[in-house]
């Protein structure tokens, strides 16, 4: 298996072009689940788990896998599904992936194949699935529902990030100043966790923050600001953008203000958890203005209080 996936370097290529591949895999049953390739580093069967003390009920153990002590996560167990039994283990596979600057494994029963997608054929999760779903969006392949997991929810549920950005990290007279103008931010994600993450940043900068869930809807909003004939520096400040969104990705969305005459001074900063495989040349290429790596709250608030003291009026 870790054949299928020892290209992703040369998958740069659908940058910009709304494109996706997913690994599918499978926990309990026939459903299929689906993780972006770009976060995945291995497939490999189960490894050898050696239990942690006091360790979250999710966290199976831990590996020795290349020199390096990964932590093992069931996946199943993660989203509300049963646990995978110790002597099913063996059958088991392990997903190795990198989120927030940190890889870990996750315990799945099966992995079935990569499909080729595009973002437009990736969905927001039924209304019903409710605020307290680990679902991130959907697909259908062969005709079969694919529910791509909110990995940034569960990790934040197992090891919550600090969110608190520290006393001196943000000058409090800039930040009496941009109260002051009236700056405004725009924040894309589709994950709630990393929305919230990002906005007590923002609070803490003193800055108002406007969300949208994915890149169309934040495309829609940006061209009906200056429907009107204005500019975007009238409206906004920066935009900070996920990647990984249903609909429409970061890249594109990216792409598209840059190539918009009302859009294209628009300030944008990518902020993924593609930090292990990413790659600048991508941000070069859709004329991003800026790329950081999730989530460092003192590292995101100095970079936006950076930009607001360059971009303020005066």
């Amino acid at each position: 298996m870790s054949d299928l996936i020892n290209t992703v370097n040369q998958r740069t290529r659908m940058v910009g072009q709304n494109r996706l591949e997913l690994l599918l895999f499978r926990l309990q049953g026939k459903q299929l689940y689906g993780i972006n390739v770009f976060k995945v580093k291995e497939v490999l069967p189960c490894p050898k788990l050696t239990a942690m003390p006091k360790s979250n009920r999710i966290v199976r153990g831990v590996a020795h896998i290349r020199g390096v002590t990964v932590p093992i996560l069931d996946m199943g167990l993660a989203i509300g599904q049963r646990a995978i039994a110790d002597a099913d283990l063996a059958s088991c596979f392990v997903i190795m992936a990198e989120y927030n600057k940190k890889t870990q494994g996750f315990l799945v029963r099966g992995v079935d194949r990569i499909v080729n997608k595009n973002w437009d054929e990736i969905l927001p999760p039924p209304k019903g699935a409710g605020k307290d779903s680990y679902l991130t969006a959907v697909t259908r392949q062969d005709d079969q529902l694919v529910e791509i997991v909110d990995v940034e929810k569960i990790l934040a549920e197992i090891t919550p990030l600090n969110t608190k950005v520290r006393d001196g990290v943000v000058d409090q007279s800039l930040s009496n100043k941009v109260r002051e103008s009236a700056l405004k931010v725009l924040v894309v994600d589709d994950s709630s966790v990393a929305r919230r993450q990002i906005l007590n940043c923002m609070e803490a900068i003193g800055v108002e923050a406007i969300t949208k869930n994915d890149g169309k809807q934040a495309l829609e909003y940006l061209q009906s600001l200056v429907q009107d004939g204005s500019k975007i520096s009238d409206h906004l400040a920066l935009m900070i953008s996920d990647v990984e969104m249903p609909e429409m990705d970061g890249y594109t969305l990216t792409a598209n203000c840059k190539s918009d005459p009302q859009l294209r001074e628009l300030f944008i900063m990518l902020h993924t958890s593609l930090s292990g495989v990413f790659n600048r040349a991508m941000v070069e290429k859709v004329g991003a203005d800026d790329f950081l790596a999730k989530f460092s709250p003192d590292e995101l608030a100095g970079r936006v209080s950076a930009i607001l003291k360059e971009r303020m009026p005066g």
